[in-house]
């Protein structure tokens, strides 16, 4: 069996913390880990809710026809039938509208003609010469501007020398980016002044004109909007549940417990639940300390009489303090303690005792400080 560690109330094994972590990139091999445990975690805490809900995997496809596994299925079913929104209304959708109008608008169409010199091979002394080409070309324009289309069909080596080098009306992203940046630069009807290099050779640019982006009406863009609003209300809902079952878990100790194999099982620790169960704890809990150790059990009795209380009593409140206060690392230690023993809640109780009640070793130093 590998070693154990507790993340948000759920045991998990070691070495499926390890496997899982390589599906979370991140800056370090702690971040990965701490992340992988957490998603481990909750996973974990879905399906145990998807059993108490008696829910059935019902697996499906998405758009590139990949099917869920049952677990998925699962957790997404538990997210279904847990979490609901309200659909946000117009009136929200209209604030959302008018602060902040430029997210609605079309894009912007750029309307260009380029004429493209490609190097006729890869050696520098072969860019030089395109290059030249280029610049003749827009030495050429400048005397005759109108002459551009058929300088395409002469010069170019691209398809579009067939439609007098027109590249049609673009959007952001069409072109290299460097060609988009050298029409950025150009007014309407302007022919640049020098040639564009990118991977595919020089190129002579000529701006048509261009169209900015119109605001899309609101009627257009309200199921946008809407659709918007509500995914954000349920990721934010969605976050709460996850949270509200990791504190509901943490609360019991250490309420579930992740199988060697991936499975779910109950915590093998739940202090909470023998909180809850004080009678039980009355019965069991002075023979049981008094056969596994008479001294923890001594000095246990001592401090309950000194404050006036019995010793079940007493063991319930250093109990309560472990789980109001105690972190993953905490419980990871006490759960390493109780590991192979036939009654683990006890174990954790003695675990608890000697860590309040244990006098810490004396320190020795070599030299005296005055």
């Amino acid at each position: 069996m590998s070693a154990v560690i507790v993340v948000d109330g759920v045991a998990l094994p070691e070495r499926l913390v390890a496997e899982e972590a390589q599906n979370h990139p991140a800056a370090g091999a702690e971040a990965a880990r701490a992340a992988a445990a957490h998603a481990l975690a909750i996973k974990a805490l879905l399906l145990d809710r998807a059993h108490q809900l008696g829910l059935t995997p019902d697996p499906e496809r998405d758009e590139d026809g990949r099917e869920e596994t049952p677990e998925e299925a699962l957790v997404r079913a538990v997210l279904d039938a847990e979490i609901e929104v309200q659909r946000p209304g117009e009136e929200e959708c209209r604030r959302v509208y008018d602060s902040a109008p430029e997210r609605f608008l079309t894009p912007s169409l750029t309307q260009a003609s380029h004429i493209l010199f490609a190097p006729k091979g890869e050696h520098e002394a072969d860019w030089a010469d395109a290059h030249a080409a280029a610049r003749a070309a827009i030495a050429e324009l400048a005397l005759h501007p109108h002459r551009f289309a058929d300088l395409a069909k002469a010069l170019s080596d691209c398809p579009s020398k067939g439609v007098g080098g027109s590249l049609g009306q673009l959007s952001p992203g069409d072109l290299a980016a460097e060609v988009e940046a050298g029409l950025d630069r150009l007014q309407d009807g302007e022919t640049a002044s020098e040639p564009i290099r990118s991977r595919f050779g020089w190129h002579v640019l000529r701006l048509e004109r261009r169209i900015e982006g119109r605001l899309l009406h609101f009627d257009h863009v309200l199921p946008r909007i809407s659709l918007h609003l509500e995914s954000r209300a349920w990721t934010a809902a969605a976050a709460r549940y996850v949270s509200g079952l990791v504190a509901e878990a943490r609360e019991r100790g250490v309420a579930l417990s992740v199988t060697e194999d991936g499975g779910v099982a109950p915590g093998a620790l739940s202090l909470g639940d023998l909180l809850n169960d004080r009678s039980a704890v009355a019965a069991r809990l002075e023979v049981w300390l008094d056969e596994a150790d008479p001294a923890l059990a001594a000095q246990a009795r001592q401090i309950a009489a000194e404050r006036g209380v019995a010793l079940a009593e007493f063991v319930q409140g250093e109990i309560s303090g472990f789980i109001q206060g105690a972190d993953d690392q905490g419980w990871t230690r006490l759960i390493s303690a109780a590991q192979g023993s036939d009654d683990p809640a006890l174990a954790c109780v003695r675990a608890i005792l000697k860590s309040k009640l244990t006098a810490p070793g004396r320190t020795f130093t070599l030299i005296r400080r005055h």
